[in-house]
C-alpha cells in the first residue's frame, strides 16, 4: 500500500470545497434542531409538565424524523456520482422517484405516529404524561409526507453541490416557528393555550411550509434548469425505486440505530420522573445543537467522496474522506470546550427550576466527553455513503450502539444507582466504539478500492 502524503495545494482546496459545501449545511441543521430548542425553551417556560411532555413526544417523533431522512439520503451520493461523470441528464429520472418514495414512507410515518400510543405505554412512561404526549404527537404526525418530500429536494440540491437552499428553508422555517409556536402553546391571539399540543401543530404548519417553499424553488430556480425534474410524468418505477431502498434502508436502520439509543435512553429516563426527564431534555437538545455541526459536514463529506467515485479519482476519494473528518475534530474541540466550561450556564438558559438545572449540567459534561467519539462516528459514516458502503456501517451501528451502549448504560444506571447519568455513560462507550470501527472502515475501504465497485457503471454521456 503506497504511503498517502497529501500535495499541501490539494490539501487546501478539498478543505475549501468542503467548508464552501458544509457552511449552508451546517446552517440548515442547526435551523432544524434549532426547532426542537425553541419548542423546549417555550414547554420549560410553560411549564414542567409541558416540557416533559414534549421531550418524551419529540424522541418518537424524531424515531419517525431518522427513518425518512435515512431513506432520502439515498439522494445525494446518486446525484453527486450522475453529477461527477457528467450523467446530469439522468439527475430527473432519479429524482421523480425519489419523490414516490418519499411520499409512500410519509405516509408510513404519519400512521405510525398516530399509532404510538402502545409504545408510550410499554415503556412506562409516566401517566401523567401520557395524554399530552399523544395529543402532541398526533398534530405533529400531519408534517410527516412534507418532511419526507423536503428532504427528497434537499437531497436533490445537495447532491448538485448547491446547498445554500437548504439553509434559506431551514432558516425560513425557524423564523416561523417561533411566532406561531408562541401563540399556540401559551393562547395568544384569541387562541387558548395549547401546551403541547399546539406545539406539535405549529412544527406541522412549518413542515408543510418549508416543502412547498423549496418545491417552488426547485421548479423556477435556472440552477436546476436542464435536469428534466418535471418534464413529464411518471408512475412509480419499482426497479429504481429499489435502486434507491437498496442504498437508503441501511441509512435509515443506521440512523434508527443510533437516534434508538437516544430515543430508547429518554424513554427509560422517563420512568424516573418529570425532573429528571425534563433535565435529560436540556442536555440532549444541547448536545443535538452541537451535533448539527459534524453532521453538516458529513452531508457535505458525503458529496465531495461521491462526486470522487463519479470521476474515478482515488486520491480525490481519499482526500475528501480524510479531510473531511479532521476538519469535524477541530469543530468538536469548540464544543467540547463550551460543554464542559459552561454547563451550569446553559442549563439556566432552559429553565429556572434548581433540581433541572443541577442534574442538566451534571448531563451536558458527560455530553462533552462524547463529542470527538460522536463527531468521527458521523463524518466517517458521511465518508462511507460517498462511496455508497451503507451495509457494514449499519452493522457497526447495531453492534457498538445496542450490543455496547445500551447494556452498558442500563447496567450503569440501574445496577449502580446512577441513573440518569449512567445512561448518559453508556452513549458515550457506543459511541466511542462506533467511531473507532467506522473510522477503520473508511480507512480500509479507501485504500484498498472497494469503492470502485460503486462507480457509474457506463461511461459519461
Amino acid at each position: 500500500m503506497k504511503p498517502f502524503r497529501p500535495e499541501r495545494a490539494h490539501l487546501f482546496h478539498e478543505v475549501r470545497a468542503t467548508v464552501r459545501l458544509a457552511l449552508p449545511l451546517i446552517a440548515a441543521q442547526l435551523a432544524a434542531v434549532g426547532s426542537n430548542v425553541i419548542d423546549a425553551v417555550l414547554a420549560g417556560h410553560v411549564s414542567a409538565h409541558v416540557l416533559g411532555a414534549v421531550a418524551v413526544g419529540a424522541s418518537i417523533w424524531s424515531l419517525a424524523i431518522v427513518s425518512g431522512i435515512g431513506m432520502m439520503m439515498a439522494v445525494p451520493p446518486s446525484v453527486a456520482q450522475l453529477d461527477g461523470a457528467g450523467r446530469r441528464h439522468e439527475v430527473g429520472a432519479v429524482f421523480r422517484q425519489a419523490l414516490w418514495l418519499a411520499l409512500g414512507m410519509g405516509v408510513v410515518l404519519w400512521f405510525a405516529v398516530r399509532h404510538a400510543e402502545l409504545l408510550i405505554e410499554l415503556i412506562g412512561v409516566t401517566a401523567s404524561l401520557r395524554h399530552d404526549v399523544q395529543r402532541f404527537l398526533l398534530a405533529i404526525s400531519w408534517g410527516a409526507p412534507a418532511l419526507t418530500c423536503y428532504f427528497a429536494l434537499r437531497g436533490l440540491s445537495e447532491g448538485l453541490s448547491l446547498t445554500r437552499p437548504s439553509m434559506y428553508f431551514s432558516l425560513g422555517g425557524l423564523v416561523l416557528l417561533v411566532p406561531l409556536g408562541y401563540v399556540l402553546m401559551f393562547g395568544k391571539l384569541g387562541i387558548p393555550p395549547q401546551g403541547a399540543h399546539g406545539c406539535g401543530v405549529a412544527t406541522a404548519i412549518v413542515l408543510w411550509l418549508e416543502m412547498l417553499a423549496f418545491g417552488v424553488y426547485v421548479i423556477f430556480r435556472r440552477n436546476y434548469r436542464g435536469l428534466g425534474l418535471f418534464d413529464r410524468f411518471e408512475w412509480p418505477d419499482l426497479r429504481r425505486i429499489g435502486q434507491l431502498v437498496h442504498i437508503g434502508l441501511p441509512m435509515a436502520v443506521t440512523l434508527l440505530a443510533e437516534a434508538g439509543l437516544f430515543v430508547a435512553t429518554a424513554l427509560i429516563i422517563a420512568t424516573l420522573g418529570e425532573d429528571v426527564i425534563a433535565s435529560h431534555q436540556v442536555a440532549i437538545n444541547i448536545a443535538s445543537l452541537f451535533f448539527m455541526i459534524p453532521l453538516g459536514l458529513a452531508m457535505a463529506i458525503t458529496v465531495r467522496v461521491g462526486n470522487a467515485v463519479g470521476r474515478g479519482d482515488e486520491r480525490g476519494v481519499r482526500y475528501a474522506g480524510l479531510c473531511g473528518i479532521g476538519l469535524t475534530l477541530v469543530t468538536q474541540v469548540f464544543s467540547a470546550g463550551l460543554m464542559l466550561g459552561l454547563p451550569h450556564f446553559i442549563a439556566t438558559l432552559y429553565t429556572h427550576e434548581p433540581k433541572v438545572i443541577a442534574l442538566a449540567a451534571q448531563l451536558i459534561m458527560l455530553a462533552g466527553l462524547f463529542q470527538f467519539s460522536d463527531g468521527v462516528q458521523v463524518a466517517a459514516n458521511g465518508a462511507l455513503r460517498g462511496l455508497k458502503d451503507t451495509r457494514v456501517p449499519m452493522a457497526i451501528t447495531l453492534f457498538a450502539y445496542w450490543m455496547i451502549g445500551m447494556p452498558v448504560g442500563w447496567w450503569l444506571a440501574f445496577h449502580h444507582g446512577m441513573g440518569a447519568r449512567g445512561m448518559w455513560i453508556g452513549l458515550i462507550a457506543g459511541l466511542s466504539v462506533a467511531a473507532v470501527m467506522l473510522f477503520t472502515r473508511f480507512w480500509r475501504s479507501a485504500w484498498k478500492q472497494r469503492w470502485r465497485r460503486h462507480m457509474p457503471m457506463t461511461a459519461p454521456a
